[in-house]
C-alpha cells in the first residue's frame, strides 16, 4: 500500500478512499464484490496513480521483484495502455515505461518476464491496440488481449482487432468464460483466433459432471480440450466475482482431471490479495494437486506461453529436473 499512497501524493490524486495503509488494503480487497462488473471498479484508483512514465515503470519493476519473491521464474505481464493516457502520455510511451521497469526487475530478479497488451472491451479502440502490440514487440510484448466486461460486449465485436494481430504473427489470449457463458468462449476461439482462453471455467457448462468428475463433454469443450485450448484459471478472482460459491464448488479440479490444458494464475494479485503460491494451496487444499499435478500445470504454462521458444525450453528443463530431483523420476 505504500506504492500507491506514494504514487497517489505523487500525482496529487486525491481519489483513494483511505489514507491509512492498513485501511486502504482492505479496502481494495474484492472478497465481496460478487460480480466482475463490481470486481472491475476497484481499478479506478490504481489507474488513476499510473499515469506518469516514472509511475509505470515502478508499479511495473516492483512487480517483477514480487513475482520473484513469491519463487515465479517467468511471468506474462497484461495491461490496458489506453488507460494510462490521461496524463498525456502516449500508447508507445506507456508501453515504453512498462517495459524498462519490467527491464529493471528482470534484470535484479532473473524472473524473465513479457508483455501482453489488452484491449478494454468497453472501449472503442481495439484495433488500434493490436496495432501497438504488433508495434512493440523489440520491447517485449509478445501478445494481444481484449478484457474487461463480458456483459454487452461479445468477443466477437473484436475479431477484426484480432486478425490484425494473428496475421502479424502476435499470438493472441481473450479473457471469456468469466461472466458470460460458453458463448464468450467460443467466439474467442472462433472469432478472435485465441490460443489461450482467459479463466474460460464456465467451460465445464458444456460438459456433463458427476460426483465431481467430467463424464461427457459436448462439441466445444471437447474442442477445447482436445485441441489443448490453454486455459488461464485463477480460482480466487473467480471466487470474488461470484462465479463459484467456495474453492470447492470450482471446477479447476474437474477440468485438470478431464484432460484440459488448465493452469494456474492469480489475475489480480491485488484485488484478490493472492499470489501464485496461495493459488496452488486452493488447488491442494481443495482439489486434491499433488506434485504430479502442479507439474503438469507448470508445464502446460510453460508450453503455452508466449515467449520465445528456446528461452521457454530452458525454464521447462529447469522445472523437469527441479521436480524429478524433489519428488521422484515418475515425474
Amino acid at each position: 500500500m505504500d506504492t500507491i499512497l506514494e504514487l497517489a501524493d505523487a500525482a496529487g490524486y486525491d481519489g483513494l478512499p483511505f489514507s491509512d495503509p492498513t485501511e486502504l488494503a482492505a479496502w481494495f480487497h474484492q472478497g465481496e464484490s460478487g460480480s466482475l462488473d463490481a470486481y472491475l471498479q476497484a481499478f479506478t484508483h490504481t489507474v488513476a496513480v499510473m499515469q506518469s512514465a516514472a509511475a509505470l515503470e515502478r508499479v511495473a519493476y516492483e512487480s517483477v521483484m514480487d513475482l520473484a519473491a513469491d519463487g515465479v521464474r517467468y511471468a506474462e505481464l497484461r495491461f490496458a495502455p489506453s488507460l494510462h493516457t490521461a496524463g498525456g502520455l502516449e500508447p508507445t510511451e506507456v508501453v515504453a515505461a512498462v517495459a524498462g521497469g519490467i527491464r529493471s526487475g528482470e534484470k535484479e530478479s532473473g524472473c524473465i518476464t513479457r508483455i501482453i497488451v489488452t484491449a478494454m472491451r468497453d472501449a472503442n479502440d481495439s484495433e488500434d491496440v493490436a496495432k501497438l502490440a504488433i508495434a512493440s514487440r523489440d520491447l517485449g510484448v509478445v501478445g494481444f488481449d481484449v478484457a474487461g466486461p463480458e456483459a454487452g460486449f461479445p468477443n466477437a465485436n473484436y475479431r477484426s482487432a484480432c486478425r490484425q494481430a494473428d496475421e502479424a504473427n502476435v499470438p493472441i489470449t481473450i479473457h471469456a468464460g468469466e461472466g458470460d457463458g460458453v458463448g464468450q468462449i467460443s467466439q474467442a476461439i472462433h472469432h478472435c483466433r485465441a490460443r489461450r482462453i482467459g479463466h474460460g471455467v464456465r467451460i465445464i457448462e458444456d460438459t456433463t459432471v458427476e460426483n465431481g468428475d467430467v463424464t461427457d463433454l459436448g462439441e466445444l469443450a471437447g474442442y477445447v480440450r482436445d485441441l489443448h485450448v490453454t486455459l488461464e484459471v485463477s480460482v480466487l478472482s473467480n471466487l470474488h466475482t461470484g462465479i463459484y460459491p467456495d474453492a470447492a464448488a470450482h471446477p479447476v479440479g474437474a477440468l485438470h482431471r478431464a484432460g484440459f490444458a488448465v493452469t494456474l494464475n492469480t489475475d489480480n494479485r491485488l484485488m484478490s490479495g493472492t499470489s501464485m503460491s496461495r493459488e496452488f494451496a486452493l488447488a491442494a487444499d481443495h482439489h486434491g494437486f499433488g506434485p504430479e499435478d502442479f507439474h503438469r500445470v507448470t508445464r502446460a504454462a510453460l508450453d503455452a506461453g508466449f515467449a520465445e521458444w528456446p528461452v521457454r525450453q530452458l525454464l521447462l528443463a529447469d522445472v523437469n529436473d527441479q521436480y524429478r530431483s524433489e519428488f521422484g523420476s515418475s515425474l
